[in-house]
């Protein structure tokens, strides 16, 4: 029930914008056995505007499915009114701490990108670092920020926005904690080092393989061990205005 309360709200045609050349999205999430609440999401708030949100919810199963998705909602409802990211953030705190009697929080990272220029403004509550690939540099990097606190924890909760610039050929990830705390038989986790191992191995590669190329690195060190995360990316390839010909 969990699984298909969580699949039938996140987004799933790719290219998702077919009619707009100056980005690309691809995103994923494979279930744990154990269901939790991850989510992505990305829409266009205008025409110059496209927000990208990955959350991960506290818990598992049908309750993590719920909340997810009354998260999801609010998150969408509020970038709608043109907010900006840490503004989107502060508003959804509030809305679900109002009446969060199962005391239950959503780490969430959210990015507004102005399409034209490439501007990207983000806020992040709690959640795992980006990284970005810098075309020009050839290789990805994470980058560090300092976090606000949990969505749904206390309703006077503020959140710091920080910019970063995206330059034709320049790409997004982001990801869930179950990225890098899937574990081995071993008890070892994947961590953040292999994680930008695995997204440097092609790392001029379209989204959709920037992602197979993370989850293959995952399953060749977890070799089938049971996960209790669910295990959610998203990458945005940004290229630019296009000129017409």
């Amino acid at each position: 029930m969990a699984t298909g309360i969580q699949n039938s709200m996140l987004p799933h045609v790719f290219p998702p914008f077919p009619e707009r050349k100056e980005f690309d999205i691809f995103a994923s999430m494979d279930a744990a056995k154990e269901v939790g609440g991850d989510f992505y999401d990305y829409f266009l708030i205008d025409e110059d505007h496209l927000c990208v949100v990955i959350a991960a919810v506290s818990g598992k199963g049908v309750p993590a499915a719920l909340f997810m998705m009354i998260s999801k909602v609010i998150l969408q409802n509020c970038a709608m009114l043109g907010r900006s990211a840490g503004e989107i953030l502060a508003k959804t705190n509030e809305a679900l701490c109002s009446n969060n009697q199962v005391g239950m929080f959503v780490t969430v990272l959210l990015g507004i990108l102005e399409i034209s220029t490439g501007n990207m403004t983000a806020a992040n509550a709690g959640h795992e670092h980006p990284a970005v690939y810098w075309a020009e540099k050839g290789h990805f990097e994470l980058i560090r920020n300092k976090h606000g606190f949990v969505v749904g924890g206390i309703d006077t909760a503020r959140y710091r926005e920080y910019e970063f610039h995206l330059s034709p050929g320049d790409k997004l990830f982001l990801y869930t904690d179950g990225v890098p705390e899937a574990t081995n038989a071993e008890g070892q986790m994947f961590g953040l080092e292999a994680l930008i191992d695995a997204l440097d191995t092609e790392p001029s590669s379209g989204p959709d393989q920037i992602l197979k190329n993370v989850k293959n690195a995952v399953d060749h060190f977890v070799k089938g061990a049971e996960q209790f995360d669910d295990l959610t990316m998203l990458c945005l390839s940004y290229h630019g205005k296009q000129v017409e010909q």
